[in-house]
């Protein structure tokens, strides 16, 4: 009798779970994000920067931050890999060495966060919010 409560329990769990891990937003990536950004070769979004207040914080990659450095934070592309990121006629060229946006944000578009002196060699820093084209570099 125990086994069959059992059962009965676990039948609607079981039924829910094809549709667990799946955004209702239409996506497909990992964690809900677009998963047709996760290593591609170029990608146009909208890019932030962060900087002050983390320095000397441990990054995902666990190296203490660095706001003058040339680097940033995406889901989508792997620890190490070199970014061009474009604004209108302006270009760096940054690291991954991070995590984020944070995912409400990726969801609305942002693709990027870039340390504050990438940043600030694209557009003045009192613009917040660029948008922006990314090309991986091999």
């Amino acid at each position: 009798m125990k086994r069959l409560r059992r059962l009965l329990w676990l039948c609607p769990v079981l039924l829910l779970l094809p549709g667990c891990g799946t955004p209702s937003s239409g996506g497909g990536g990992s964690q809900g994000l677009p998963a047709n950004l996760f290593g591609a070769s170029s990608a146009t979004g909208t890019a932030s920067w962060y900087g002050d207040e983390l320095k000397g914080r441990p990054m995902a990659n666990g190296q203490p931050f660095d706001p003058n450095r040339l680097t940033c934070a995406s889901w989508f592309y792997d620890f190490g890999t070199r970014l061009h990121v474009q604004y209108e006629r302006r270009y760096v060229v940054v690291v991954v060495t991070d995590r984020g946006p944070a995912k409400n944000l990726v969801r609305q578009g942002r693709i990027i966060d870039l340390s504050r002196a990438a940043f600030a060699r694209l557009a003045p820093l009192g613009k917040g919010v660029i948008r922006v084209k990314l090309t991986r570099l091999r």
